[in-house]
Formats: structure tokens, C-alpha cells, sequence
């Protein structure tokens, strides 16, 4: 703990100012820090265009189970992301369409 980054020197005025979640947010992000969501987001969307490449060349076996366990993903994103981020879940039927929104 003694070689960090800025020891010994006065914090920036705007540590001290607005909102402390804010400045959270900004230091974690500055820090190379990405929250859950926003890995469940990309996983999402990688499972999603897997399964549709599958579906779309007629590989059907086992996709259904997929779905399923992707489904169980976008359920927990939803809790864990904000709302207007939020989306539905998929079926097999519409996995082209959501592969689009995602």
C-alpha cells in the first residue's frame, strides 16, 4: 500500500462534491471496473448469436435447453440492471429477432 498511485497528495475537489455514487461510478470506470450487468449483457448477447447460427443452419438438437439456460441469464440481468435496460426473454421461434435487440 505504500507505492499508490497519487500517496501523499491532496484529493481533487471534485471527490468532495455531488453525489458519492456518482463519484463511484466515475472512479470505477476510470479503474477499468464493468458491472455485472454489463458482463451478463455480453455473454447474453455472444450465447444469443451462437444458438441463432445454430438455428438458422438447421442444428436444432439441444438449442431448446440453451434457450432455457439463456433465459435463466436475461432473468438475472434484468434484476441487476437498470430498467430501462431491461428485455424480455427469447424463444427459440424468435431467436433471430432477439438476437437483433440484443
Amino acid at each position: 500500500m505504500d507505492n499508490l498511485k497519487g500517496q501523499g497528495k491532496p484529493l481533487p475537489a471534485d471527490y468532495f462534491s455531488g453525489d458519492l455514487f456518482q463519484h463511484f461510478q466515475k472512479i470505477a470506470k476510470d479503474a477499468g471496473f464493468k458491472p455485472h450487468w454489463l458482463k451478463l449483457q455480453h455473454a447474453i448477447r455472444d450465447e444469443l448469436k451462437d444458438i441463432t447460427e445454430k438455428y438458422t443452419n438447421g442444428q436444432k438438437d439441444g438449442l431448446q435447453f440453451r434457450v432455457t439456460k439463456l433465459n435463466e441469464k436475461i432473468m438475472e440481468y434484468n434484476k441487476s440492471c437498470p430498467p430501462p435496460m431491461q428485455k424480455g426473454t427469447v424463444r427459440l421461434e424468435t431467436i433471430e429477432a432477439a438476437s437483433q435487440r440484443w
